[in-house]
């Protein structure tokens, strides 16, 4: 059991502020929340709990080579079978890989972060070695395998007519069996029937399907000249997807027949912005109410803290509907807690109630530039860093502590 007493708490599906006398959980759920009013700005310091943070789109295994990829183009450094990150990855030993991974979750841990989602590559193999991660650290891994290399050649890919050769079958198998899903760079990586496939083996053993789509107009164009469409209407169509990661360049045509499908978009600004493209258009996107989600994309781009995340996103949010007002930060600070329920499910509802499972994060709010906040919601999204994150708590235990959080706690 745990508790603390006096403190501002984001209640429920909209994360409201509310002056708590008591926040309380007892092993893995929370067991009271008592109310006393809300709290939109602080008169003097004080704790703030928020939902755990969810990282909807990683790739963990590069986080090995932070910043490799400098000058270096998309094809260049995150294409295979010759980019930068493939080439890499071949190249080092699982006795080095590992410790990477896990001191990368454990700084997820350390900026407020309880659960990530990740498009893994090498394979079987590469799954295994983020679920020991996982398990090491305790941050929750949900694991989208990917295929070692492209099973077809590209006169293959061109005719786009052939099924899944036996031995990429083989492998897909073994990836949703060490895997929670299955991901793949783009829809171009594939032939039409083994999207079909692949979606079909998917429903079979009950796991998640994730795809980046429109991450530059490459990928439409591509598409388009090999099947007639684009690589979004492809992956709706063939692949059903439950996440769709990018949608950077996306028309409104597109951002329409994503909001029609009902699926959730993980966006990723930072990563766009650090290779040079386009902005991902987060005003339409919010406007077409899609559910969206956030991610800090690959780890040789960027530090996988979602706080400058969200920073990031709301201050170009703020940009592109060019006003003082819009969007609520409330909404950005969702993409990153209670939208991810549209993803994986009921038992990850990314907010805080009485009864729900016992994952938040303390801010430390009595910190010089937080303490006298006039809007906690903001100050939240545009301000906290790495070094106010108090505890990180997912199903009642501690995933980081600083120092001396403990005399916070009434046991």
């Amino acid at each position: 059991m745990g508790s603390l007493r006096d403190v501002i708490v984001l209640v429920g599906p909209s994360l409201e502020p509310w002056r708590c006398s008591r926040f309380e959980w007892r092993s893995d759920s929370i067991s009271a929340i008592d109310r006393d009013e809300p709290a939109l700005a602080l008169e003097r310091g004080s704790l703030v709990v928020i939902p755990g943070l969810y990282n909807s789109h990683t790739h963990m295994g590069d986080s090995c080579f932070p910043d490799g990829a400098t000058g270096l183009t998309l094809e260049q450094g995150f294409f295979r079978p010759e980019g930068f990150k493939y080439r890499r990855l071949a190249s080092i030993s699982r006795a080095e890989h590992l410790p990477h991974v896990v001191n990368h979750l454990r700084y997820m841990a350390r900026t407020g972060t309880v659960g990530h989602i990740d498009f893994r590559e090498q394979g079987p193999p590469g799954s295994e070695l983020l679920r020991e991660a996982s398990r090491v650290t305790g941050v929750e891994s949900v694991i989208l395998g990917q295929f070692s290399g492209v099973p077809f050649d590209d006169a293959t890919l061109a005719a786009n007519d052939a099924p899944l050769p036996e031995a990429a079958r083989r492998e897909a198998e073994a990836i949703l069996a060490a895997a929670d899903g299955f991901s793949e760079s783009t829809m171009n990586d594939l032939t039409d029937r083994a999207w079909r496939e692949i979606r079909e083996l998917t429903q079979k053993s009950g796991k998640l399907r994730a795809i980046h789509c429109l991450e530059n107009a490459g990928y439409r164009d591509v598409s388009l000249a090999r099947a007639g469409r684009g690589d979004l209407a492809r992956a709706i169509d063939l692949y059903d997807p439950h996440l769709i990661v990018h949608m950077t360049v996306a028309n409104d045509a597109e951002i329409a027949l994503l909001a029609s499908s009902g699926k959730t978009a993980a966006l990723n600004p930072r990563a766009n912005a650090n290779l040079g493209l386009p902005l991902p258009p987060v005003r339409a996107l919010m406007e077409s109410g899609a559910n969206l989600l956030l991610g800090t994309d690959n780890g040789l781009l960027n530090s996988p803290n979602l706080f400058a995340e969200l920073d990031f996103t709301y201050k170009l949010a703020k940009s592109q509907f060019g006003d003082a007002v819009r969007p609520d930060p409330l909404a950005i600070l969702r993409m990153a807690t209670a939208n991810i329920q549209g993803v994986l499910g009921n038992d990850h509802p990314g907010r805080l109630e009485r009864g729900l499972p016992a994952t938040f994060v303390v801010l430390d709010f009595n910190q010089p530039h937080l303490r006298a906040t006039e809007h906690i919601p903001a100050s939240i999204v545009t301000r906290v860093t790495p070094e106010d994150v108090l505890a990180t708590f997912r199903m009642g235990k501690p995933l980081f502590q600083a120092e001396g959080f403990s005399s916070a706690v009434i046991p």
